[in-house]
């Protein structure tokens, strides 16, 4: 079942003779439960690519659909509660808020959202993750691979349609890495979430289901891994 339509999209920065050209006439769609790698050299458009399939980013041209919704023909309201509800995004950096402990950090989403915590799932997600007994430790207590794990946490707590990583492991030493995605691909297998990666690990990308290659804003490559 196709959770994730992209149609022709581009995004271009710039105007005249300063215009770049991210994305170029990219299409592709994405079944429900599909963990898909997407590679290619730096600048080559994936990052632009993740940040607009999360909402982040608008498009120049073209069409995203999530679960047959049509994501940027909503108003600036419903585009927030689509990022809170039907994305998780991870980043490299962690992106956690300092002054936050990991219980907090990790909810964030369902706050912000103004609706009550699951616990059974927060509880569910801090053994998983094995942040159990850190509920109150603030980031800076914690090592770059568990920081990145509430990071994943935070992105899995709404139990949205599709979680988006942008090199989530690049920032982490090799055994921290392989955790980080065996924890991704759990996450994929147990809860049934679409899974997308951007990576420049071969490695990572060759665990995934397909792999996505972009270059130059163009999609080069598009291959089935696993069936």
């Amino acid at each position: 079942m196709e959770i994730l339509r992209v149609e022709n999209l581009s995004k271009t920065y710039g105007k005249g003779d300063n215009t770049v050209k991210a994305l170029d006439n990219v299409s592709f769609s994405v079944n429900k439960g599909e963990f898909v790698a997407v590679i290619g050299p730096s600048g080559s458009g994936k990052s632009t690519l993740l940040h607009i399939l999360g909402g982040v980013d608008i498009p120049t041209g073209g069409k995203v659909y999530v679960d047959g919704q049509d994501v940027y023909a909503q108003n600036e309201e419903k585009l927030a509660v689509f990022r809170r509800r039907q994305v998780g995004l991870i980043y490299q950096f962690y992106n956690l808020i300092p002054v936050l402990d990991v219980k907090e950090n990790i909810t964030l989403p369902v706050l912000l959202d103004g609706r009550k915590v699951n616990k059974e799932r927060l509880e569910e997600l801090l053994v998983t993750l094995k942040l159990k007994g850190r509920e109150k430790h603030l980031p800076n207590q914690l090592s770059g691979g568990q920081q990145q794990r509430v990071s994943i946490g935070r992105a899995l707590m709404n139990a949205p349609a599709i979680v988006l990583a942008d090199e989530p492991t690049g920032n982490l030493d090799s055994k921290n890495s392989q955790e980080i995605v065996e924890l991704l691909k759990m996450s994929n297998q147990k809860y049934n979430q679409t899974l997308i990666v951007i990576t420049h690990d071969e490695d990572i990308a060759l665990q995934a289901d397909r792999i996505i290659e972009i270059e130059d804003g163009k999609i080069t490559r598009d291959e089935v891994v696993k069936g």
